[in-house]
């Protein structure tokens, strides 16, 4: 089977193609905006429906959208076009050819409304802001189009690719004699190296038959961000730095972040038969891979 990825360029795309060089079956094609990957404007469904046609695909994972939260606020339609039109363009495509949709949403669906017990797929959205909202948008266009389709909500993704709140932290707690991070914000850090290998586990088993819909996908457990900093600088050997909690109101921004964004698991695991690595074990792995790396 052919498979197409766009955002390929990104963190979970880079995780993607890892994953890929395991497969005993199918081709990947990759694509993104930048150099080194073939182009394709998934904005628009004429050039996504002929290059579905030219490589006979039959499924597409996608890993493009605008992830800029804060500056979602201000940059106008663009970002619903990325976020909502092109996977419905993607649904559309694969839909038409019997193909299988993989795309990736997001906890920022959630959050306008007050809840401390982790969000099931089936509850409503209240999202805060262009970004969630967008996202929400791009879920309920792929369910009208229908078809095959998986949508896996994530949240707090990391790796060692790409810019990553890990990477920002690594480089504060490396440099600065004293840093405040957000306390009251509380959700699960997600290695996007988890993520693509559940992804792949599932399409190259063939395991998403009659399996249409949306899932929740992060690590186990739950920190706030205040937790997530200290570990990343005692795992990394940052002792120097005095990391010191805050409210969220101290750093000001022009979206209302999800108080708490814990997802609720229990469909996945049902579904496809996987165990989740905790959070902190994931978290070790990554900054261990960060190190072969420089190498």
């Amino acid at each position: 089977m052919n498979i197409l990825v766009t955002g390929a360029n990104g963190q979970l795309g880079h995780e993607i193609q890892l994953a890929a060089q395991k497969s005993k079956k199918d081709q990947y094609i990759f694509t993104d905006v930048c150099e080194g990957y073939e182009k394709l404007d998934i904005t628009s469904l004429e050039a996504v429906e002929a290059m579905v046609k030219e490589k006979d695909v039959k499924c597409i994972i996608n890993c493009a959208a605008w992830t800029n939260v804060d500056k979602a606020e201000t940059a106008g339609d663009l970002v619903e076009t990325l976020n909502a039109v092109a996977p419905e363009n993607l649904a559309k495509a694969m839909k038409a050819v019997g193909g299988l949709l993989v795309h990736i949403s997001t906890d920022y669906v959630f959050g306008g409304d007050p809840y401390n017990t982790p969000c099931r797929e089936d509850q409503k959205g209240t999202p805060t802001g262009v970004y969630g909202l967008t996202k929400l948008h791009g879920e309920q266009k792929i369910q009208a189009v229908g078809g095959n389709y998986l949508i896996f909500r994530t949240a707090w993704l990391y790796s060692e690719f790409g810019h990553n709140f890990v990477k920002t932290m690594l480089n504060l707690t490396a440099t600065k004699p004293q840093l405040k991070v957000v306390f009251d914000q509380a959700g699960t850090p997600t290695y996007a190296g988890d993520l693509a290998d559940l992804i792949f586990q599932v399409v190259e088993n063939r395991e998403y038959e009659g399996k249409t819909g949306i899932y929740h996908f992060s690590n186990e457990g739950v920190c706030s961000w205040y937790d997530f900093t200290k570990m990343i600088a005692l795992l990394s050997g940052h002792t120097d730095c005095d990391i010191e909690p805050c409210h969220s109101d101290e750093f000001p921004s022009p979206v209302k972040r999800p108080a708490y964004s814990v997802l609720d698991k229990t469909k996945v695991k049902e579904t496809f038969g996987v165990k989740l690595p905790y959070w902190l074990d994931s978290l070790k792995k990554c900054l261990n891979n960060m190190n072969e790396l420089k190498k």
